[in-house]
């Protein structure tokens, strides 16, 4: 196994680390967090830079499927903002991988480049305000009728439905169908007539925002079903296919970005704070504390970028990317709440405490984000062959 990484990524990491220097000082993330709010032309800074790019085939203006960089630009980016990357994976990871992986052929030639030019946006419309990890119960009904769907029906937790254009939403159809055999994948533009958004005031992810979205006898074409109409009937299969491994890692290297900024904080903060005539650094309290996160957070990476360079391999990574998503956000909050008791009061209030405030909020969360941590054990056990009832 090799541990190095790969030249190009190395020079994306610098690249990165210039742009969020110049572009997202952290008053700016600041602000972001502090409103919820970000400028949708954002995308197109990251789209210049060729990220919205690396899940795409060149044939559409893409730089060829690069889960490994696509991962450490995350990473980067979510050390700054976790607003930031939601706007990359937005695009290249929700866009891009689901319109490669099962878009049809129409729907690749006139999404995929606009998504490479940083013009186009999406959101997932799966969760429910009955409906959670178990998917295939979605209550939001999509009825046929000739060459249209007429979809009504509720999402809740739609991170970026704001910015979006469009919101793949789950759909159940026929009523008589088995389960798992009635679902399908649905490109809803967000400016259908009957579609109603609403901001969540979310702990999490600010900037992006997280949001409910109602739709009320919303139409759209039958193409716009994912991989179009010879995949009616077919969403379940285009919900558990490569994608959704990869969006595990989507979160887990946004957990990663963000503990390894409040780590880096609280290494300076334990140089420059001094107490009893000493910068709290000497202290073994706080010495062990910095060693176990640095340890910690050395083993989620190696565990998150072999699930990566995995699935960058097409190879069957479903255990893989479930252990990465569990083990590095339960890790990366264990190690940001650790960064936050070393910084004391001044890591419990905004402002006062640089970012460690928002890091804190937002390692609460990701272990919950994109299949909490024990629906991901279960999905360990079950894949790996235990009895089940």
């Amino acid at each position: 196994m090799n541990f190095s990484e790969p030249e190009h990524v190395q020079q994306l990491r610098d690249t990165l680390v210039r742009f969020v220097d110049k572009e997202l000082p952290r008053r700016t993330a600041m602000e972001w967090d502090r409103d919820d709010a970000m400028p949708r032309d954002f995308i197109k800074k990251l789209a210049d830079l060729g990220l919205t790019g690396m899940t795409i085939p060149e044939e559409y203006g893409g730089y060829g499927r690069d889960i490994h960089a696509t991962m450490a630009a995350i990473e980067e980016l979510s050390k700054r903002s976790l607003g930031a990357a939601g706007f990359l994976i937005s695009a290249a990871c929700y866009g891009g991988m689901n319109i490669v992986e099962s878009g049809s052929n129409e729907q690749k030639a006139e999404l995929l480049p606009k998504i490479v030019n940083g013009d186009l946006l999406f959101s997932y419309g799966l969760t429910e305000p009955d409906v959670g990890a178990d998917l295939a119960s979605v209550k939001t009904r999509a009825r046929r009728e000739g060459d249209k769907l007429v979809i009504n029906g509720a999402k809740r937790f739609c991170t970026g439905a704001v910015f979006a254009d469009y919101i793949f939403t789950l759909c159940r159809t026929e009523e008589d169908l088995p389960r798992y055999k009635n679902l399908n994948m649905v490109l809803v533009p967000k400016n259908a007539p009957g579609m109603t958004i609403t901001p969540m005031d979310a702990i999490s992810q600010r900037g992006m925002g997280t949001t409910d979205v109602i739709l009320e006898d919303v139409e759209v074409p039958v193409n716009h079903i994912l991989g179009g109409e010879s995949n009616w009937n077919q969403g379940w299969s285009l919900l558990a296919g490569p994608t959704l491994d990869v969006e595990k890692l989507e979160v887990a290297a946004m957990a990663l970005g963000n503990a390894e900024a409040a780590l880096a904080d609280a290494w300076q903060y334990s140089q420059d704070r001094v107490q009893f005539g000493v910068p709290i650094c000497v202290h073994q309290s706080v010495r062990h504390k910095l060693a176990k996160a640095k340890a910690g957070l050395l083993a989620a990476r190696l565990t998150l970028y072999h699930a990566a360079d995995l699935a960058d391999q097409n190879k069957p990574c479903g255990v893989e990317t479930s252990i990465a998503k569990y083990f590095v956000a339960e890790q990366a909050q264990e190690v940001v709440l650790a960064c936050q008791r070393i910084m004391g009061a001044y890591g419990c209030v905004n402002g006062e405490g640089g970012d460690m405030f928002r890091y804190v909020r937002e390692s609460l969360v990701i272990p919950i984000a994109g299949g909490s941590s024990d629906i991901q054990l279960n999905n360990i056990a079950n894949r790996l062959g235990l009895p089940r009832k």
